[in-house]
């Protein structure tokens, strides 16, 4: 990389191939999951993440770049690591804890590189492009938050008195 355009273009094609590994986990956590509010949660952030992956196409227009190019090995190990803690999860009170633990480590994520790549169109003078990023970084922060709920709520609790 030597220049904003190189770092704005890797930055974009992480989050994309990020995204898309997102959207094929999902339909597994959405198995998992043991309540309906969980479940009901993971299918609204699917629908908002095939919204994220046409928002990144969308900007990838603009910087007249190919989303396709990277490959996130971020979120390749926090994958790997949610599908290791779900092949060792043994009784259904601690699931829906789990899942939510494993998905918030996803979130955490997504919503550092959605605002750092944010920051960096705002620098370069691409507001448009700030605009969309910062519209699917509110979104990785509402879901984070919706998860923090449903864990203080409900799945901690079922899973302290398993």
């Amino acid at each position: 990389m030597k220049n904003m355009q190189d770092l704005m273009e890797h930055t974009i094609q992480d989050l994309y191939s990020a995204e898309n590994q997102i959207l094929e986990a999902l339909p597994q956590l959405i198995s998992k999951a043991q309540s309906s509010q969980l479940r009901q949660a993971f299918e609204q952030h699917q629908r908002q993440t095939e919204k994220h992956v046409q928002r990144l196409e969308q900007v990838a227009k603009q910087l007249d770049i190919d989303p396709d190019g990277e490959t996130c090995m971020a979120m390749q190990g926090l994958i790997e690591e949610a599908q290791d803690l779900l092949d060792q999860l043994d009784g259904d009170e601690i699931t829906d804890a789990a899942l939510i633990g494993a998905a918030q480590k996803v979130e955490h994520y997504e919503i550092a590189s959605y605002g750092t790549a944010r920051t960096l169109a705002q620098q370069a003078g691409q507001d448009k492009i700030a605009d969309l990023l910062q519209q699917t970084l509110e979104e990785e922060k509402q879901t984070d938050e919706k998860l923090t709920e449903i864990a203080t709520t409900k799945a901690n609790q079922k899973a302290v008195k398993a």
